[in-house]
């Protein structure tokens, strides 16, 4: 693989933040999309004070709020390598909150009422809802907006940690808007009349709170980011294998609906069968997909040492810059190091930096494998020449990274002269 003849820095005004240049098209398409979740959050508020009431909405509210900062900090520290751009994940998160919510509500009433109308038998009708209609309802709906990202927003879409924190969040933004409609119903409960002793609880609020913030924050998301997984992977696979780019997340939202229904029926066993499938499958489930993400996220790290040498060979990066890029500590002492000499701008400039040679890595990494896609050449000449860009401020706090976090004794860095000339030689990267 080979790139093209460098180019001269263009004095065309280009974008200065990470992410693809942003096209009309898509500023329309981010309008109405922005409008049609506004939309969805107006009747999703009123959907949900209505069943709960003012009161019962406030507190529901003030309870649900309380993991969601936890969960979305997780996600994003697993995305530290490659952050997602911020209107990704807020999209995902209100996606979750609004559209999906409002979906599930409307659909899972709609079915429930249809089987109890058919079999006379309510009682039938809502075990049968939750263990089969939601858990595809409330997949199918989450896993739109992966798709959504998927589409749309593709270069930032390349493997299983995007799918993980896409879905992740998506799922964060749902649970929160249902756990407010289940804390707000049993506050309801406990001011109509109270709630019964039998399982230790003196308060429907404080064990439906128990059961759902505390012990199963995880669960929504547990379920969504099997999805995730099934899209991450399919981002991974070339072009041309449309099959399996399509069965793959088919078949990661076929397991989150039947992790779903498990957890859904789990209700049925009683209090016992209830901890058997949270203990026996849920927690070691969730140990193992957390275990799988961080592994994909170190394997990134690996990626980075081992695809930004040709880089370093051809001119367009330092000599010891692969080792520090494919360091979080090291990122981060470059960042703080650029923040406390040259200001926020200047640590801005590096973030943007390290994120660009990660794409670039990735990028690479996929292009030897023969899944980069078409537009491979265009997409590395943009990062190399966004990386040119940032090189003043980026590469002395790089050199001090690396100073830092030397395996032997240190070496004061020489000092860095911004203006080195660009690469003149023409970089075959084999």
């Amino acid at each position: 693989m080979a790139v093209s003849d460098p180019y001269p820095p263009s004095d065309a005004p280009r974008a200065e933040g990470p992410g693809p240049r942003t096209a009309p098209w898509w500023r329309r398409r981010a309008v109405q999309a922005a409008a049609l979740l506004a939309v969805s959050g107006l009747v999703i508020l009123a959907l949900v004070r209505e069943q709960t009431g003012t009161e019962g909405f406030l507190v529901g509210l003030g309870l649900a709020v309380l993991p969601v900062p936890l969960l979305t900090a997780a996600f994003l520290w697993l995305d530290r390598v490659a952050p997602a751009p911020w209107r990704n994940m807020v999209f995902c998160f209100a996606w979750g909150a609004c559209a999906a919510t409002l979906i599930a509500i409307v659909a899972n009433s709609f079915a429930t009422d249809w089987i109890a109308t058919r079999t006379a038998d309510p009682i039938n009708a809502d075990a049968l809802g939750a263990t089969v209609i939601a858990p595809i309802v409330e997949e199918a709906g989450k896993a739109a907006a992966i798709l959504l990202v998927f589409l749309f927003r593709r270069r930032d879409f390349t493997g299983i940690v995007d799918g993980v924190v896409v879905a992740g969040v998506t799922a964060t933004g749902f649970a929160f808007t249902e756990n407010i409609l289940y804390l707000g119903n049993a506050y309801g409960v406990d001011t109509d009349g109270g709630f019964g002793d039998d399982t230790g609880f003196q308060s429907m609020t404080a064990a439906t709170f128990f059961v759902r913030v505390v012990m199963s924050p995880f669960a929504h998301p547990l379920f969504t980011v099997l999805t995730g997984i099934g899209f991450g992977i399919a981002a991974l696979s070339a072009d041309r294998r449309r099959l399996r780019r399509v069965l793959l997340p088919l078949g990661g939202l076929l397991l989150a609906m039947g992790m779903h229904a498990l957890w859904n029926g789990s209700a049925v066993f009683g209090g016992l069968g209830f901890f058997a499938v949270y203990t026996a499958f849920m927690v070691p489930c969730f140990g193992l997909i957390t275990w799988l993400a961080i592994w994909t996220r170190q394997r990134e790290l690996r990626t980075l040492r081992e695809e930004l040498p040709a880089y370093v060979a051809a001119g367009w990066l330092a000599p010891l810059e692969p080792r520090v890029l494919a360091s979080l500590r090291a990122r981060r002492l470059a960042r703080a190091h650029a923040a406390r000499t040259e200001g926020r701008e200047a640590a801005r400039a590096v973030a943007e930096y390290q994120l660009y040679a990660t794409s670039l890595a990735l990028l690479r990494h996929r292009g030897r494998r023969g899944r980069a896609g078409a537009d491979f050449v265009v997409r590395e000449r943009e990062l190399l020449d966004d990386l040119w860009r940032r090189r003043g401020p980026a590469r002395p706090a790089l050199a001090h990274a690396a100073w830092e976090t030397a395996p032997v004794a240190p070496v004061a860095p020489a000092p860095y002269s911004a203006y080195a000339p660009y690469p003149a030689h023409n970089p075959y990267l084999r």
